[in-house]
This record gives C-alpha cells, structure tokens and sequence, in this order.
C-alpha cells in the first residue's frame, strides 16, 4: 500500500471521547484505526507535525482508550511525539487543525490543555518516574500506565524509575513500545537485547495453567507476590534459555507482541488491567505503519513537513539559492576540522540527522558517536575521551543540555577538559514550544568555572568559532546556534582564530550602544539600516564568558544608554552578565535588556514568538529610534 485509504470519517465522528470509543464492538476497531490513521496523514500533508511516531501506535492508542477509563486512569505518554491519535479522540478532533499553531493546540500532551493528557512530556524518559508516583498516590482503583520506546527507554531516568517500581507497592503497567527508532535508528546495547526478546510459548502456557491453580488455592497474595515471581522468572529462564533484564528487577514481563492488531491488544490489555504489581507489556510495532513513504524512510518521515498524502511526494518551501542551516553549516565544518585534527571525534544523544553529525558519521563512522538519547552520559563519555587525548565535540540540542548540567559541571568544567559543546537549537525553535526553546543556557551556564561561552552572529563565525574552540589549552568551549537558516551564502569562509572574548564593533554611534549576543545582531543590522539613523553604534559581543573588558570600558566611557540583545532569557543572561560587569566598575548607564520574558513562551512560528516577547526588528526598532521632540 502506497498510501492509506481513503474512505469516509463517519465512524471517527462518531468519537468525540473515549467513553464514545467505548460504545462500539471490538469488530470496529480496526476501522476506527483505519480512520484515525487516514485523518492524521491528511490533516499533517498541509500542518506539519511530528508524522511517523503517531501512526505507529494507532492500534495501541485506540486499544489504551478502549480499554482503561480514561481520564481517571491515567495514561502518560513518553516524549509526546506519539500522541496525535491520543489528541483527536480526547474531545480535540475538531481543533486538531489547529495543531502546533499560534493560540491552538500545544505540540505535545499537557494537563493545561486537557484533563486526559496525565503529565507533560517533551523530553524523553520520564514516563515511567511520573506514572510510578501517580500508581503510588492512586486511590479509588485508578490504572496507571506509562507508554516508553525502545529509544527513550536508553535513557537513564527510565531505569532509575523501573529501579524504583521493581521495590515500591504499586501496580503500573509499562507498555514498551519497541519499533527500533527514537527520530533516528535507536542504537546500543538496550536496542540490540530488544531485538532478540521473546517470550517463550511452553512457559506462557505453563504459567497461565500456573495462574489459575495458585488463584483457586487463595496463593496469590500479596505477601506471597515476590518470591511467586521469583519462581516464575527461574521457570521462564530455564524453559527460554534467555535472561530477561525486566524480571531481573522483578518486574513481571509479556510480550513481545504484535502491536498492530487492535483486537489482541485490547485483548491483553484486559488481561493486564487489574493484575497488582508492576509489570511490562513489550510490543513490536513500526513507525510510520500503514502509509508506505514513512514506513520506508522513518528519520525523515518523523516530522516531513508538507507532503502530498496520495503520492508521499514532500513539499518543499525552501528556496534553493537561500543560505544553509546553521547544523549543516556545522556539520560540513565538523568534518573538515577532523580532516585536519585526527584528535577530533563526534557525540550526539541520538541526533545525528537532526544536528548534521550525519555527515562526519557517513564519512568517518569509527571516530562518531550516537550514544542514544541519554545527554548526561554524552557529556560524561565525551570528558573521558577528552581526559585521555581526545577533541570531542559534543552536539546536544540547547533545551535537552539542560538534562546534562550536573555532567558539564562535575564532569567537564572541573577538571577543565578539552569538550566542546555545541548547542544547536538555542534560543525560540517555534511549534515546538516551551519544552523545545533553547531559552536557558545562557542564564545557567554563566556561573560555571572554567567555561568560555560563545554565540556566532553567522556562519562564518560559527566555523570560526568551531576551528578555534579545537585548539590547543581552550578548555571547555560552549558554541550555541539556533534553529533554521543562516544569513549568507557565502558561509565557507577561511577557518580563521578568534581571540577568546574579544567582541568587535560593527557600527560606531553617538547616542546609544547595542550590545548583542549571537544572530539577533543581524536584527539589530536590520533595523539600523531600515531607521536609516548612523547614531547608534552596535557592538557583536561574539562570547558571554569571558566578556570582552575592552569593549565594554568604551561603551561605559562613551554612552549613556546601553540596550543589550538576546534570544535567551533575561533573568540571569548576556543582559544581566552586562550589567553586573558596569555595576562591578563603576559605570552606570541607562540599561535596557531585550530577551525572553520570565515565563515559558508558548508555540508557534519563529516570527511570531519573536514579535510576542519583543526581540524582532519592528521591537528593535521601537527600542532605539530617536526620541520625538
């Protein structure tokens, strides 16, 4: 099947809430599904979204609804990405237009938008600890269960919450939803034990004949559970041949299953709903299931953007004479720079594709890393490789750094090791929204010891940037570039040293200074140019930390007004490093800080963030235009 068929949505319609779900037979679901998946790939051909993920647990979501009373059991999705079937059949089928845009439906699930959406999630790995405390504080017979990938389950918080559910009263049900993709091919050795997982015939067959004797004698209770389990999992291994890491923690493991036949899952999900203890259904499913193009192509079919749905052709806004991403300005550059220093090797936590460390990886795959989404031990395995000889540059998306911090203090900025860290998507992302903006590295890495922070204005200083954080005695170097295109096409400059912490003038002024940090210096160029005003000097700051002293005595000196630039927040950012460094020396301007506001900045296009928290041209411009007399 090219594509999924077409038909009528009478049935879907039908379904404005689960309890509408929970009216039809077992015989209808897998229509529904049909219908459900049909409406996802029609309404993302012309809104893009997050496409393969949500198609791949159509039976399961459907199956989860059907069977648990939702919302006063609680489902908790990992990551979100997942959850597009969950929104349209929890009463938001008629809004789901509206998905990812300004003032509509949030990108991912969040109790603020909906009472079904149990808990926030667009990081991964954290469904397990959230829907364990949940089970624990339940009342009244609530379910819990807690849906996780193969991918998010490489992440640490997901085994320190099965550590802790294998040892506290609770029944959570933990669907392992296996399809060996995170956005792109899940790797290590969790993806490669998964892979050879089954669940024995002969010993299912013993344990349910097992089950119903023990249940007649009154044996299954709960002070006799633990060591029932334990002869359970001495059966399974001795009939199996094969350790199983779940029952190791005495978590009573099912599966694997197919988890694309709706009318087994309900099936076994019944079977599951009300047995105590924790337990772990594993399903093998395919992401992108029933439409052939994301089937066959999943890192690009995760999120295409605009698509035709009859063909799988993709839609491409993009004109081809604009300038390149700022990550394949990175990764292009990554793999020159290791040409020339053999030192070099890449990490990313299960973004290769995203951040363009693909195109080092394709190149050179024995000196690239793809750790799985686990960001705390990029940041640590890439201090070890730099504590022994190693140059690793280490590409962590700006809002997932924050995961790493405790790892970028104790393991990197301490012992001042050679790592460089480079934070792609840093500043607003757009339809993302405020789990995805880079909006607080700058605030939180500023007070760590030891770090030079910088901020390219293009991508010419972004290779500049990238060639002189590699040399020699830097230490730990943090570059942070957002999300999108650049500025110029003629981006493959001379690789070239930059002065740690020393900023440039752009434009010299009489009446006021703008210091900038990073691409709003191009807004900044922009709106000077279109004020037609030569008044106002600007000055690229290039690094947060160090700042440059120099610059900073000649605008203390020679203006009374100072306007400060930022796509970070500005509690604790680029504007309060400034302003605590006049204070420190005795100057005292008249300070205005231009940045994130103290809150989380919703979704929707760039453009439109960036107008709303006031750090777009038009905002720049109303900021320094002279004064009417």
């Amino acid at each position: 099947m090219n594509t999924v068929e077409k038909g009528n949505f009478e049935l879907l319609n039908s379904i404005d809430y689960p309890q509408d779900l929970r009216k039809l037979t077992v015989e209808q679901l897998p229509e529904v599904c049909n219908q459900l998946r049909e409406t996802i790939v029609q309404e993302l051909s012309v809104n893009p979204g997050h496409l393969a993920s949500s198609l791949g647990v159509v039976e399961l979501t459907v199956a989860l609804h059907y069977v648990f009373n939702t919302p006063e059991d609680r489902i908790v999705w990992d990551v979100g990405h997942q959850a597009y079937g969950h929104k349209i059949l929890t009463g938001r089928r008629e809004r789901f237009k509206t998905n990812r845009k300004l003032g509509g439906l949030k990108p991912f699930p969040s109790p603020e938008e909906s009472e079904y959406d149990a808990f926030i999630c667009g990081h991964a790995s954290n469904s397990i600890s959230a829907a364990l405390g949940m089970a624990v504080a339940s009342k009244d017979n609530r379910k819990v269960v807690a849906v996780i990938g193969d991918g998010a389950m490489s992440g640490g918080l997901a085994f320190e919450g099965l550590n802790n559910a294998s040892s506290s009263p609770n029944d959570l049900l933990i669907i392992l939803n296996d399809n060996d993709m995170s956005i792109d091919r899940s790797v290590g050795g969790m993806q490669q034990y998964l892979l050879g997982l089954n669940t024995n015939e002969t010993y299912n067959a013993l344990r349910f004949k097992a089950g119903q004797w023990l249940r007649r004698k009154g044996m299954l209770k709960d002070d006799r559970r633990q060591g029932l389990i334990r002869l359970n999992n001495a059966i399974k291994s001795a009939i199996s041949h094969q350790q199983n890491i779940f029952e190791g923690m005495n978590i009573r493991y099912f599966g694997p299953f197919d988890g694309h036949n709706v009318k087994e899952l309900v099936r076994i999900l019944r079977q599951l709903k009300d047995m105590s203890g924790p337990k772990l259904l594993h399903l093998h499913t395919k992401k992108g299931h029933g439409y052939a193009p994301a089937e066959d192509y999943k890192p690009v079919w995760h999120a295409p953007g605009k698509f035709d749905p009859d063909t799988g052709e993709r839609i491409s806004d993009d004109d081809p004479n604009l300038p390149p991403k700022y990550q394949d300005v990175f990764g292009h550059t990554l793999l020159e720079l290791a040409r020339q220093n053999p030192r070099i090797v890449g990490v990313t936590p299960a973004m290769p594709t995203g951040c363009s460390m693909n195109i080092m990886m394709e190149a050179m795959p024995d000196r690239t890393f793809d750790v799985g989404i686990a960001e705390g031990h990029a940041v640590t395995f890439s201090a070890g490789m730099a504590k022994d000889g190693l140059q690793p540059f280490c590409n962590i998306y700006s809002a997932f750094s924050q995961r790493a911090y405790d790892n970028i203090i104790h393991d990197v900025a301490i012992l001042r090791l050679p790592v460089v860290i480079c934070l792609d998507r840093a500043g607003l992302v757009g339809e993302d929204g405020p789990t995805h903006h880079g909006a607080f590295d700058l605030a939180f890495l500023r007070p760590i010891p030891n770090l030079t922070i910088a901020a390219p204005m293009n991508e010419q200083e972004l290779r500049r940037m990238m060639y002189t954080a590699q040399l020699p005695d830097k230490g730990p170097f943090v570059i942070r570039y957002p999300r999108g295109r650049g500025v110029t096409n003629d981006w493959h400059c001379p690789l070239e040293e930059i002065p740690v912490g020393r900023g440039r003038r752009l434009r010299d002024g009489s009446r006021l200074a703008v210091l900038s940090i990073g691409t709003t210096g191009n807004f900044v160029e922009r709106a000077i140019e279109e004020l037609g005003i030569d008044d106002v000097a600007h000055y690229d700051m290039r690094f947060v930390k160090p700042l440059d002293e120099e610059l900073l005595h000649e605008v203390g000196r020679k203006f009374q007004r100072v306007v400060t630039i930022e796509d970070g927040v500005r509690q604790g950012g680029f504007g309060s490093a400034v302003l605590e460094w006049f204070a420190d020396h005795g100057y005292q301007p008249q300070l205005t800080r231009m940045g994130l506001p103290d809150k989380f900045v919703e979704h929707g296009k760039v453009p439109e963030l960036m107008h709303i928290v006031g750090i777009d041209v038009e905002s720049i411009k109303n900021v320094i235009q002279p004064t009417a007399k």
